[in-house]
């Protein structure tokens, strides 16, 4: 399957600049971050994980307390301990997560990533946004020899990961738990681990280890 822009991205690699400058909206809410919490990460958030992964996870964008602050993606805000936590129980994970960079945890046979690297205000990036940060998800696909399956954690990401591999938006089945067959790749959508969806019952733990117990039966067969 051919992806739909150069390998290089606009920068040369699949990570953007510390001071990416391609969303005015999404500079001038990290220069206002950066005001307010000068000791905060405030940048685009690069891509964690084993660059030899057959998994790839990918968020929207990283939250403002989370990624925006610590640097990592899923790391500081409510939706990292159900996600690394999961991680580890299925053998993706080493180490234990505490909720910060520096906590030794590091990832096997999985990368995760975000469809918008930068903050956007109220978690809610805009379709330009996504337009523009996709050569970056387009050259992180490119970086990974033996990916084998993407887990998009919510539609949205689904959305763009589709289009990232040059299909359309519509294609394949939202909600939580479809398929999506994408050249040599297996699209398997979540529902987001984020505090709204698991203190409303939307996405129990069983349902989250649901996906991955499918994630580990298709990469090892």
């Amino acid at each position: 399957m051919a992806l739909t822009a150069p390998a290089s991205s606009l920068y040369g690699g699949p990570e953007p600049p510390r001071d990416c400058p391609l969303c005015p909206r999404l500079v001038a809410y990290r220069r206002e971050n950066q005001r307010q919490h000068p000791d905060w990460f405030n940048g685009p958030a690069p891509s964690f994980g084993d660059p030899n992964a057959r998994l790839l996870i990918a968020g929207l964008a990283p939250g403002r307390q989370g990624a925006n602050r610590t640097g990592r993606p899923f790391t500081g805000d409510h939706a990292g301990w159900l996600l690394y936590e999961t991680l580890g129980k299925f053998g993706f994970a080493k180490g234990k997560y505490e909720a910060r960079p520096g906590d030794g945890l590091t990832l096997t046979d999985c990368m995760i990533t975000n469809a918008v690297r930068c903050a956007p205000p109220g978690n809610k990036p805009e379709t330009i946004e996504e337009v523009t940060c996709r050569p970056f998800l387009i050259a992180t696909l490119e970086a990974l020899p033996r990916l084998k399956v993407i887990v998009t954690l919510g539609d949205v990401s689904r959305r763009n990961v589709l289009k990232a591999l040059g299909m359309k938006a519509s294609e394949g089945q939202p909600g939580h738990g479809s398929e999506t067959r994408a050249g040599p790749y297996l699209i398997l959508n979540s529902y987001h681990c984020s505090r709204l969806n698991t203190n409303t019952g939307r996405l129990t733990t069983p349902m989250f280890e649901d996906i991955f117990r499918r994630v580990r039966a298709v990469i090892e067969s």
